[in-house]
Formats: structure tokens, sequence, C-alpha cells
């Protein structure tokens, strides 16, 4: 049946298959571990010659893109009926792809109050400027609100080791294009390490990224801890500026500590945090600097504070095609970070297919 509103999707060909992967030996045999789980659709009317990529951030899985906790259509659907043929992702060792933990190590876990600290409800909290200003969250946000739960019940268990994640994601993902060839990259927070390496392992396969508030900011993470003093460095764990594992420089690395980074003093306003960029004269990231990117930012996310320091640090490093969207800039306010799961995700959805056919060739 036809979601409301929608006329019926008509898919030529669907199905799954894994990428990435390798046998090891264990006490019960050789088991395969390390491999990503894919489902694609490709449409019948398929009018786009690149097909997207959509890999899911921390704690999630590819249901973010196949609909929303409220039973509305995802970003695939949306997708497909612009002629897109969409491949979704779960992380190695998430979701579908078979998690072993002899292989990945422990697991960090989402509890319901930072879900509705981070997600669902910052407007409740107001640990950093721009929370008071979400709207956009289609339930009640507290446990018993049907939406609410189901929002819940599809957080996953995390690899606790992020470098590791980034190694693994990277791995699958380059494999992916290896089968698929040239493609569009679509990230979401903790996933944007993925598209920088990805993109960066495979240049010639990737045709642009749409990063949808990436993990950051870079070098430090930030800590939001409300009024007066918002903002404090946390732990440094991007020593390649964007991501843990390494990155292609020119000059070249020996190693992550040739890249020396600074600090600013303050914010460009209070209302934001202060940012960490290389010293002059900055290194170019070799494999990126001809890469279209678009960075999409809520209006009253966490990332609101910070994104712009994302922004900033990829166009010093030489990426000079990256488009930066505050969306309350254009008229779309109220968002918090969940963009493909709020009230209005097929209008931020439309925003990135503008940007994609203006800009990919």
């Amino acid at each position: 049946m036809a979601a409301p509103g929608h006329s019926p999707l008509h898919i030529a060909e669907q199905g799954y298959f894994f990428v990435g992967g390798r046998y090891v030996d264990t006490p019960d045999g050789k088991i395969f571990t390390g491999q990503m789980f894919v489902e694609f659709q490709i449409p019948e009317h398929r009018t786009q010659p690149f097909p997207l990529v959509f890999f899911a951030g921390g704690g999630q899985s590819g249901l973010n893109y196949t609909g929303t906790p409220d039973g509305r259509e995802g970003w695939a659907q949306y997708f497909l009926r612009q002629g897109y043929a969409v491949y979704i992702l779960d992380q190695p060792a998430r979701a579908r792809s078979p998690f072993h933990a002899d292989q990945v190590g422990g697991t960090t876990r989402m509890g319901a109050e930072r879900v509705r600290r981070q997600f669902v409800a910052p407007e409740q909290f107001n640990l950093w400027p721009q929370a008071h200003r979400h709207t956009q969250w289609p339930g009640t946000p507290i446990a018993g609100d049907p939406v609410f739960d189901q929002f819940m019940a599809q957080q996953f268990p995390s690899i606790e080791s992020f470098p590791r994640q980034q190694a693994l994601n990277r791995d699958a993902g380059a494999a992916l294009l290896d089968r698929l060839g040239p493609a569009i990259l679509f990230t979401h927070s903790q996933s944007g390490t993925f598209g920088w390496l990805v993109a960066d392992a495979r240049p010639h396969l990737v045709k642009g990224i749409v990063a949808m508030e990436p993990s950051g900011p870079p070098v430090h993470d930030l800590v939001t801890k409300g009024a007066p003093d918002w903002f404090d460095d946390g732990a440094f764990t991007k020593p390649y500026g964007l991501t843990a594992e390494p990155l292609a420089y020119d000059p070249p690395l020996n190693n992550a500590g040739d890249l020396e980074f600074v600090r600013q003093a303050k914010g460009d306003t209070p209302q934001l945090a202060p940012c960490w960029e290389q010293a002059e004269p900055a290194r170019k990231l070799a494999h990126l600097i001809d890469m279209p990117v678009l960075v999409v930012m809520a209006e009253a996310s966490y990332h609101a504070a910070y994104d712009h320091c994302t922004v900033r640090y990829m166009r010093q490093a030489g990426m000079a095609r990256t488009t930066f969207i505050r969306l309350a800039d254009i008229g779309v306010s109220g968002n918090g970070h969940m963009l493909m799961l709020e009230k209005n995700n097929l209008e931020i959805a439309a925003i990135a297919d503008t940007w994609m056919r203006e800009t990919i060739a």
C-alpha cells in the first residue's frame, strides 16, 4: 500500500548483500567478521546516474533512512521517487551486520535520558545555546509515548573503540564502492568520519558527499554543559583533524604527530564554540581537495555550536568545494540532530536533492 499522499513506488530490483570482512581463526573454527550488510532498491524509472549510499550514525542503523518512528516515509523512499538507486548500510558489528565481541571488543549503549537530552528533547535540558529552539520531534519525548518507544527500540550497541569503527567502515565502504562504481555518500553524525575515510581511500569513486551534521568538531570533542560557560574541550579524538584513522595530506605525513593544531581564543560569538584548526601553513587533504561536499546543520542541534568549525577545518585543508547550509538561514527551523526522522524530514531531503542535481556532474 502506498503511504498517505504518495503514489505507489515502482521498484525494478531490490535485495541485499554483504561487503568487506575476512575469515579469522577462532576456538570455534574459522568465522567471517568485519562484513557490512547492504540493502538496496533500484527504481523502475531510474533517472539519476549515481546511486546514493547511506551510512547511519552512532547507535543507529539503516532503519534511520527507511522510515520514521511515527510511520512516515523516510529518505530512502523520497530519493527512490526522485529516480536514485539507494543502498542502505548497517555498520560492521551493528544491527544486521554480525557482531563478534572477541574480534571488535566491548560496546557502548545509549540510555533513554541521553537520547532525550541529545536527540529528541534538547529544549528540556538547554545544555547548548540553541537547544531551546527545538520543535520538530514528531511525538512526546518521554518513555511510554509510542513514537519515542519506537525510536528507543531501534537503538543498537556501538563498538566502544571509535578508531576501530572508523577502520571497519572505511574498509567495508571502499569494498562497496569497488562493487558499485561511482556513488554519492550520505553520512550523519558519527558516520561523518566514515565518509571522509571512504572518499580518501576511493576518491575516484566518490562523486560527492552529503554530510548531515558530521562527526565533530575537529581535533577535540566538545563538552556542552549549559549556561553561562557553555563549552569545554573534550578528549583529543581526531589526531588527523577530521578522523582518528589516517587521512592523506599534502605535504605527506610521517604520522599524525606531524599535524600541528591551534585553538581559537574564543568562539565567533558567545553561542559558538571555539574552533580547532591547523597551525599555518596548513597541509591540504590530498585526496579530498576536489570533492563536492554538502554540510547541513540544524538550528537546534548540539551541532549548531560547532559544525562551522568542521567546515572551517575542511576549507583550510583545501576542500574548497564545500557548501555549508545552516537550515535556519534558509527558513527551515526547529530541527534537532535526527534530521531524517523529524516532522519536516522530506523538506530537508529536497534541499540535499537540489544541491546534488546542481553540483554533481
